[in-house]
């Protein structure tokens, strides 16, 4: 029996690669991306940064990390309109492609395996691998298995110090997607995490038993 051969693509220049950043908020992913970025216009190749429209809390139009480091970027509201708006011509020049906040596009998986499969680019991601609730926040986490590497980063818990895994909530507003600051956020240690859990399910559960009370008053008067 004939061995099953494999057509080879000669036609591209060179193969592309996904480097994939995650943690925590406050774990340096923004930093540890623009630091890459760095890198590679150091070592000459021609970088584009990308970013969500929908994050505009420090600038519209530059990536900034939480400290005040900036880097101009493209601000878009998915990321298959980045070639016709950057242009064919200077997409096909693009050796880099950064793109922050990776967890707000919707067709980020599409994305990365068109730019690193089909267009030999290099990608480099950085976002929330989960929400407040540490669950799965966006594609992120899809992209997972097409990533020629993965970094995890923590933060230090705002509590104790410890290293920080997880996101905590501030406000009891519910929404997956609620773009804010430490006023809203904070890093946290598993310990913290699950404490604060337990303390805010005590709190629904005596607010439940306070409307129940109330319910009850009004139907015996």
């Amino acid at each position: 029996m004939a061995s099953p051969s494999i057509t080879l693509d000669t036609a591209k220049d060179s193969s592309g690669e996904i480097h994939v950043i995650v943690g925590p908020m406050f774990a340096g992913k923004t930093t540890s991306l623009l630091r890459r970025i760095e890198s590679e216009l150091n070592a000459k190749r021609s970088v584009a940064m990308l970013k969500s429209s929908k994050d505009t809390r420090y600038a519209i139009d530059s990536v900034v990390t939480h400290d005040g480091l900036k880097f101009p970027c493209w601000a878009l509201p998915d990321l298959l309109s980045f070639r016709d708006k950057y242009g064919h011509q200077a997409y096909q020049k693009l050796d880099v492609i950064g793109i922050d906040e990776a967890q707000f596009f919707d067709d980020l998986y599409e994305f990365c395996c068109k730019a690193a499969d089909e267009d030999g680019k290099t990608v480099i991601v950085a976002g929330l691998d989960g929400d407040y609730l540490r669950r799965s926040f966006g594609s992120v986490l899809h992209i997972i298995p097409l990533a020629d590497s993965v970094t995890k980063l923590t933060a230090r818990c705002e509590l104790c110090g410890k290293r920080a895994f997880f996101t905590l909530r501030k406000t009891d507003q519910r929404e997956t997607e609620l773009i804010g600051g430490s006023d809203v956020y904070m890093p946290v240690c598993r310990l913290h995490y699950a404490n604060s859990q337990v303390t805010e399910k005590s709190v629904v559960q005596s607010q439940n038993a306070k409307t129940d009370s109330l319910l009850e008053a009004v139907a015996d008067d």
